[in-house]
């Protein structure tokens, strides 16, 4: 915990210094990543260090957006140091996240009035996030072996496995985030507010379109949404100016980075980059060149679309859904059930992610280079 407080320290130091910068975001930015590259390296050791890694993702989200924040005019001024503090180790979010902005801190510790709605979203994601648990280590692995028995050949079962391992590790993460979601509501955070009417409506991720996706962009924005939404607004715009590829790949080594320096996470996280970048750029080209609604992302209703329900369209739209789940299953392979305890928490090694996809032939990739491919030869 001590190194958690000294790095909310240090941000608030870099943030009274730079008061009068135009510029506290980048600076926080580059402090922040000096000081976890330190600590992933020489300060501290692997366990101790990857048992920290969420208090710390928080603190890093949050003083990085203060900062961006404060270099918009969004706040008129740099708060004080019990302001930093409170926000830094809100109750709510400290432990479990969700990230929120300085905004929604101040709008919590007003208070407000207990209501059966507030009772209601506890209540409601506690269990979700109970069910979650019960999926990710009672279910989900045994998924094929069970209560879904299927047999084959043995390059059959290495997938079969890859998706119980992947629905595992998708669930484990589903519970972190519904037991944010409550955290985060019993501290009085997580509300909308219009007119009158008050609306405990915070939504941390959405299973359903994680687990039946669209395509891959909708499953990494659907995901975890409060980090979604922090990536985009002061990584991916503020990275914009060096081209749309080179954005995508900042915003996933960012995400990367935040989540430590494990080899196979960086993987999983760049391979993602490149995924839905590829599948963004071929959806588009496609969607002009048979003027349908093939894009990444729904269109809007009374979209200028000629083709919208058409059967082949929707046909599409499956497949591409059905390479979602194929592109899931390979990445979370790596996430393997029957590890060790004591190597997940060290990190799994470049060998283990090597050997990971190597079983499978590195299918995922070579599906998404042929994409490319097939993108470029129809531009």
């Amino acid at each position: 915990m001590v190194w958690v407080v000294l790095l909310s320290l240090l941000c608030y130091l870099v943030l009274f210094l730079c008061r009068h910068s135009a510029h506290r975001g980048v600076f926080l930015s580059i402090t922040i990543l000096i000081y976890l590259l330190m600590g992933e390296m020489h300060m501290v050791d692997t366990v101790t260090w990857h048992k920290m890694r969420g208090a710390q993702m928080i603190v890093a989200m949050k003083a990085v957006s203060l900062g961006f924040d404060l270099d918009r005019g969004e706040l008129p001024a740099v708060p004080s140091p019990v302001e930093f503090m409170g926000y830094i180790y809100f109750v709510g979010t400290a432990i479990f996240g969700p990230w929120s902005h300085f905004h929604s801190y101040l709008q919590a510790v007003e208070s407000r009035a207990l209501s059966l709605p507030w009772l209601r979203k506890v209540s409601r994601s506690l269990v979700l996030a109970i069910v979650c648990l019960l999926v990710s280590t009672c279910v989900a692995p045994y998924l094929f072996s069970y209560f879904i028995p299927l047999y084959g050949y043995r390059q059959l079962r290495k997938w079969l496995r890859a998706y119980e391992s992947a629905i595992s590790f998708h669930f484990s993460s589903y519970f972190v985030g519904f037991l944010s979601e409550a955290t985060a509501t019993l501290a009085g955070a997580g509300f909308t507010e219009e007119k009158d009417n008050l609306k405990w409506d915070l939504t941390v991720s959405r299973p359903l379109n994680v687990e039946l996706p669209r395509s891959m962009v909708e499953v990494v924005t659907s995901w975890n949404l409060p980090m979604s939404s922090w990536l985009n607004s002061y990584v991916f715009k503020n990275s914009l100016q060096l081209g749309t590829f080179s954005a995508v790949i900042v915003t996933y080594a960012a995400s990367a980075l935040l989540h430590g320096l494990s080899f196979h996470l960086a993987a999983v996280l760049l391979s993602l980059g490149f995924i839905t970048y590829v599948e963004h750029v071929l959806r588009k080209r496609l969607s002009v060149i048979f003027d349908a609604c093939l894009l990444s992302k729904r269109c809007p209703p009374g979209c200028p679309h000629r083709h919208n329900t058409n059967l082949w369209v929707r046909l599409l739209n499956l497949l591409f859904g059905a390479l979602a789940v194929f592109h899931l299953a390979y990445l979370g392979s790596l996430f393997d059930i029957d590890t060790d305890d004591t190597v997940e928490e060290q990190g799994y090694s470049m060998s283990y992610t090597m050997y990971k996809w190597s079983e499978l032939s590195w299918a995922s990739h070579w599906v998404t280079f042929g994409c490319w491919v097939f993108y470029r030869l129809i531009g």
